[in-house]
């Protein structure tokens, strides 16, 4: 084979080879343009050198991940259907998401005792598939309904493939509070552990969860801190409980966060492959490979245009497999509308089928290794995660922390730094603030979400509530006492095993001296974009008329074009109809073709040489005509005074505050 090779045949290019073109491209401009950072200032190169000596990073287990789907139905039964047809339709693993979980959106299974837990999960060969329970603040008390019924059902801890997720700290970041005392919460976490190694429990009884501090606007490296932050503080309290370090670790898995930004959410993952292995070193063991769930980003989901979703999980889902995760979770395009129905929910799961059956991505054990690009990426995110650990602890760790406020203090400044990207458009948002499609057609949900109020289909859930209600299955579910002295898991299994409800359960939980902080948000990106739109809509259905903008193009088709075709998305990325128009050479034609527009605003748009002849005087035109707010494409430059005398009221170009303008526009139009 080697004489097949024509590489050889040719001198090995050389960095400073490239450098010279480069600079031969750019010519006196500065290099550094070239080279973008991200939020954590990592610089991100156009090219890397291949990697030496770099170690492929392993799964928990070799070949495929899990393909894991959401149950998330508030009603039981519906929410088996579901899950049985995803099941059927080729996942391996559930979600079990439960009503008031962060990660619920509003919705979630409306568990209140076993017999709705058995529903919702009937027909569902616990023993051939992984099961994840995402229940929030009632993770305890639901781990005791899921040990019930694997007791009902007759199975043996050992042969259930279960991540329990008892997160408590993740769910204070995300709730603002915690029932009790760390030192009380601690030794519940010890019992519990108590309990399932006794029972033969071979799953992850605990999480570290990055998703609240990546829904906060945390960088890479923050939500990589808290994570390992967090699993540094399960390992401190099970060892204070008893536990060896090597059992405590045993006990626990991880779950991050997979967006559209390919290089660094193959990196993260990978790092936090490598900074835990770095932990259970400095604690004397042996490093083994951990249990690593990738979720798709809610941050990064849409409401308008919402099919761009499928291709933004598309790449968080192809970025997770090749970071190495074990199981990835996708949510449904239409989650940030409501809740999805079977269709979204076959795309949410066919988009990791294809990915493994068709691109056969598990093929090949960490494809990133070796890779200069990833390899310098994850390095660099070791290095500034492990930093930010670092001063994590010297805080005296994630819980006082949070109690201080000091971790949602340096999360809010990186918040404000992607507000101001997307603000500027810096950082796009495909399909909202780039390129919106404003005659997009509704998309189905089975309930409209009850998190946006009004907008788009939004309620406060009663119509949900109502329809999803069903009657208690007991005695118990309906209010009568479970007599109860003890608060053990052991306990608590029990009483689930007799018929306890939810709230009875999570009764037990309230302990001494509860800890209260400031709640970390949960912000999607696009959120002030579509607050735009949902103002244009509304005025739309009070008036019957879209807010609209006519654009004055000015000169032939070749001059206007680019510039009316930035200001045409501009605006729409607001709600507000572009008119477009032929370009004008007549004040006369311009000033009649602008009062048949019906448009209140307007916009000039050619080049800057037609500007310098034509600009004041169109700008003259559209004031007489009535336009309350004229805008000009393009930076004004030393121009700027004469432009604004002239009545030109903004100036809209690449990089300007896209939202300030819009808004200030709005309130033009729909005045």
């Amino acid at each position: 084979m080697d004489d097949l090779s024509l590489a050889a045949d040719f001198p090995q290019a050389t960095r400073e080879q490239w450098l010279k073109l480069v600079e031969g491209v750019l010519k006196s401009a500065d290099f550094q343009k070239l080279v973008s950072r991200s939020h954590d200032g990592i610089p991100i190169q156009p090219l890397y050198p291949k990697a030496e000596g770099s170690a492929p990073i392993a799964r928990e287990q070799a070949g495929r991940w899990r393909v894991s789907q959401r149950v998330d139905h508030p009603d039981p039964a519906k929410a088996n259907e579901l899950a049985l047809l995803d099941l059927e339709g080729g996942a391996d693993a559930l979600t079990l998401v439960t009503r008031r979980a962060p990660a619920a959106r509003g919705f979630g299974v409306r568990i209140d005792n076993l017999d709705d837990l058995d529903r919702a999960l009937a027909g569902v060969m616990l023993d051939l598939i992984h099961l994840r329970v995402d229940a929030g603040g009632h993770g305890r008390q639901m781990a005791a309904l899921v040990l019930a019924l694997a007791e009902r059902r007759g199975h043996q801890l050992s042969d259930l493939s279960l991540d329990l997720d008892l997160d408590p700290i993740g769910a204070m970041a995300a709730q603002g509070r915690m029932s009790a005392s760390w030192d009380a919460v601690a030794q519940r976490m010890g019992d519990t552990l108590d309990h399932l190694i006794a029972q033969g429990f071979a799953g992850r009884a605990f999480l570290a969860d990055g998703r609240v501090y990546h829904e906060a606007g945390a960088s890479e490296a923050q939500e990589l801190a808290a994570v390992l932050a967090t699993g540094i503080g399960t390992l401190r309290a099970l060892e204070v409980r008893g536990h060896s370090l090597d059992a405590a670790r045993r006990a626990i898995s991880f779950l991050l966060v997979a967006d559209a930004d390919e290089f660094l959410t193959v990196a993260k993952l990978r790092a936090l492959r490598r900074l835990w292995a770095r932990v259970e070193q400095a604690c004397g063991l042996e490093p083994k490979p951990i249990r690593l769930h990738a979720e798709t980003a809610w941050r990064t989901t849409t409401r308008r245009d919402p099919w761009v979703n499928v291709l933004r999980t598309t790449v968080a889902v192809f970025s997770a497999g090749i970071g190495g995760a074990d199981a990835i979770t996708v949510l449904p395009f239409t989650a940030a509308l409501g809740l999805p129905d079977a269709f979204a929910r076959r795309i949410a799961r066919n988009t990791q089928l294809i990915l493994l059956d068709e691109s056969n991505l598990s093929r090949v054990a960490d494809p990133a290794a070796g890779a200069g690009g990833f390899e310098a990426l994850t390095d660099a995110l070791c290095e500034k995660a492990w930093a930010l650990f670092q001063e994590i602890e010297r805080e005296g760790g994630i819980l006082e922390s949070l109690k201080g406020d000091t971790l949602q203090a340096r999360i809010a400044a990186v918040r404000a730094q992607r507000e101001k990207a997307v603000a500027t458009r810096k950082e796009p948002i495909t399909g909202t603030s780039e390129f919106p499609n404003i005659h997009e057609a509704d998309v189905a949900v089975l309930f409209p979400s009850p998190l946006w109020g009004g907008a788009r289909g939004g309620g406060d859930g009663a119509e949900l509530d109502q329809r999803c209600a069903h009657t208690p299955s007991s005695p118990q579910a309906a209010g009568e006492q479970v007599a109860a002295t003890e608060t053990t898991f052991a306990a608590l299994v029990r009483m689930a095993a007799q018929g306890a409800s939810l709230p009875q359960l999570a009764g037990t939980a309230s302990g001494p001296s509860p800890v209260s902080i400031a709640s970390l948000p949960s912000v999607r990106t696009a959120e002030p974009f579509e607050r735009l739109r949902d103002r244009a809509d509304a005025y739309r259905a009070k008036t019957g008329e879209r807010p609209r903008v006519f654009l004055a193009n000015l000169g032939p088709i070749s001059a206007f074009t680019a510039r009316a075709t930035f200001a045409k998305n501009f605006f729409e990325a607001g709600g507000i109809e572009a008119v477009m128009t032929d370009g004008f050479s007549d004040d006369d034609k311009l000033r009649q073709a602008y009062i048949e527009s019906k448009a209140r605003l307007s916009c000039i748009c050619s080049t800057d040489e037609i500007y310098e002849k034509h600009a004041l005087d169109a700008a003259e035109v559209l004031r007489s005509a009535g336009s309350p707010l004229i805008s000009l494409a393009g930076r004004p430059g030393e121009r700027e005074a004469e432009l604004t005398r002239a009545g030109i009221t903004t100036f809209i170009y690449a990089g300007c505050d896209t939202l300030e303008v819009l808004s200030r526009a709005l309130d033009e139009a729909c005045a």
